[in-house]
């Protein structure tokens, strides 16, 4: 049931990442998340490197929480529960959280290169 929340999304976190799959198919190679109804899996292929120095070859880990967030806050539709949405609320937070990081390592001139 959690994947069917993912059914016709093809953004994630405003990047175009998620793909469905059919059985054995990898319908899109440039994609770095797969989601794969016919075994009920994703596929997360995760950043190698620096995007400045190598290029995007996947997806960010705050990706995966963005997934994670959009999955549960479909099934609170469905199922509404306090414990959804105080998860919802810290996926929320997390997401805010790596924004700021990400804002930060910008302003510093270091976001995208292999420094702290």
């Amino acid at each position: 049931m959690a994947l069917e929340t993912l059914k016709g999304i093809n953004k994630v976190n405003g990047s175009e990442y998620v793909i469905s799959c059919e059985i054995g198919k990898m319908s899109e190679p440039r994609a770095h998340i797969h989601v794969i109804h016919d075994y009920n899996q994703i596929l997360f292929t995760l950043q190698n490197g620096p995007v400045k120095e190598v290029g995007v070859n996947g997806c960010q880990v705050v990706d995966m929480i963005a997934v994670a967030k959009h999955i549960i806050e479909k099934l609170n539709e469905k199922f509404p529960s306090s414990y959804n949405e105080d998860t919802i609320k810290a996926l929320g937070d997390a997401l805010d959280f790596q924004e700021m990081r990400t804002l930060d390592r910008k302003r510093r001139e270091v976001e995208g290169l292999s420094k702290a």
